[in-house]
């Protein structure tokens, strides 16, 4: 970070120092070195109290889809708040943003997929996959079918559940997780594991492990797999285009549900609506979040298949759900959020123009020294840091990847770090011109990054 010049900077470091606890952090790291504070935002842009303006290359946290300023979202809120500030969904009751969202969100969701069970967040959807998953189950008279297949470095939240749904071995390592029932496979990351196979032979030979998995557990007690259709926070890795049939064929053949999460893919980051109709997929369940607000207040859902709903009408109370399940605040401001979406054409404009050049130019990035693949769909986007190109050969320890994350941000970009895996994922609205600044400051950052790492 750049040296502090802000007499207001260090104050809210401090305060932040004494009193606040941020997620996924190294606390003792960064009391040393301070936070960086973000005051204000427009567009696809952030501004830090020291008056830097960043090009925010990860959309927030994979959310904010129509960029930062949006007025009418901020009315949308304003407005219900004044009406129904907040009232619950438990005893029978409903109110109209609510279900008005529920049918917005069927009218673009896959053929079939017509009911939504809302939650707080990501997290909370999961853990309504799990709950949901295994009641419906026990509806259908097959108790034993209890355990959900995921698949190693999969993200599906940091709840306990979520955690164990995932397959973050990091994450796994506190608290004694995953919790029993829940079981992983081997994630499709050619570039990263795929050996001296073909992408297509590996994509395959991957899914297989489901088919495999579901013998050694027994079908009777296989009750869901779990994947995201493109791992986000893993690294954005995109699956081999061998790899979703194959898994399609194998849940089929055994009955077992799909959870398709798309907490990250969904509302437009592919260039469909939901990354499952990019990749031709039937989730059973699909975990939403991020996107369905643009991250403006928090919400999230699992929209559920009409052959699942049919069960669990059959299966008396589910006890579960949440005191905001279905927040009319912030149900009111997903609406407005969907139709600024749809009337602005801006899935549409991603798929047809803005996606396809910001693959091509993140494509460019490849001739660069450090950089062993890049890779992306839609408004996502990956680059490979490795020593070297040939061998794929990583730099061990030395923490390029934070090092490369640390250049974009004193230089006007956030990137994320994998490990040494940098990843995109921009506003829905970045204009060409934008797209052009972020992969010309991402070039420059690896030059900064490679001066350091290579001489």
């Amino acid at each position: 970070m750049q040296p502090i010049k802000n007499a207001q900077t260090q104050q809210w470091q401090a305060l932040s120092r004494d009193h606040h606890l941020p997620p996924f952090t190294d606390y003792k790291q960064l009391n040393a070195k301070g936070a960086r504070i973000i005051t204000r935002a427009d567009g696809v842009y952030i501004w830090d109290s020291e008056g830097n303006k960043i090009l925010d290359g990860m959309a927030g946290l994979w959310c904010v889809n129509v960029g930062y300023g949006r007025k009418e979202l901020a009315d949308a809120a304003y407005k219900q708040m004044q009406e129904l500030p907040f009232y619950n969904l438990f005893f029978q009751t409903a109110h109209p943003p609510v279900i008005e969202l529920a049918k917005a969100i069927a009218d673009i969701a896959p053929e079939g997929m017509n009911h939504v069970f809302f939650t707080g967040s990501g997290s909370e959807a999961n853990d309504t996959v799990l709950r949901m998953v295994r009641h419906y189950w026990a509806t259908k008279g097959k108790p034993s079918k209890k355990v959900v297949i995921g698949r190693w470095n999969g993200y599906h939240g940091s709840t306990v559940a979520g955690v164990s749904l995932g397959g973050m071995k990091a994450l796994h390592g506190q608290g004694d997780l995953p919790i029993p029932g829940i079981v992983h496979i081997d994630q499709p990351y050619w570039y990263g594991e795929g050996g001296d196979l073909s992408a297509e032979a590996f994509g395959s030979k991957v899914a297989e492990q489901l088919e495999q998995k579901i013998l050694e557990l027994g079908v009777d007690n296989v009750a869901a797999f779990i994947a995201e259709p493109i791992q986000g926070a893993g690294g954005v890795i995109v699956p081999p285009d061998s790899y979703w049939p194959k898994i399609r064929e194998i849940l089929a053949r055994y009955d077992i549900l799909f959870v398709a999460d798309e907490v990250i893919c969904g509302f437009g980051r592919t260039g469909e609506w939901f990354g499952s109709q990019y990749y031709g997929n039937a989730p059973d369940l699909m975990p939403i979040a991020k996107g369905l607000t643009s991250g403006y207040i928090p919400m999230g859902g699992v929209v559920v298949r009409d052959e699942i709903v049919e069960v669990l009408n059959h299966g008396g109370e589910f006890y579960h759900g949440f005191t905001y399940s279905g927040h009319p605040v912030a149900a009111a401001v997903a609406l407005e959020n969907l139709r600024i979406l749809k009337e602005e054409r801006i899935v549409e404009t991603v798929k047809a123009e803005t996606a396809p050049y910001l693959q091509k130019r993140w494509q460019e990035l490849a001739d660069h020294p450090l950089v062993g693949e890049a890779r992306g769909v839609g408004m996502v986007g990956a680059l490979e840091l490795v020593k070297n190109k040939a061998t794929r050969e990583r730099f061990g320890d030395l923490g390029v990847g934070m090092q490369c994350r640390e250049h974009c941000f004193n230089n006007g970009l956030i990137m994320r770090a994998v490990g040494d895996t940098m990843i995109i994922s921009p506003p829905l609205v970045i204009s060409k011109a934008e797209i052009d600044e972020l992969v010309t400051k991402a070039r420059t950052c690896l030059d900064l990054t490679a001066n350091a790492v290579l001489g």
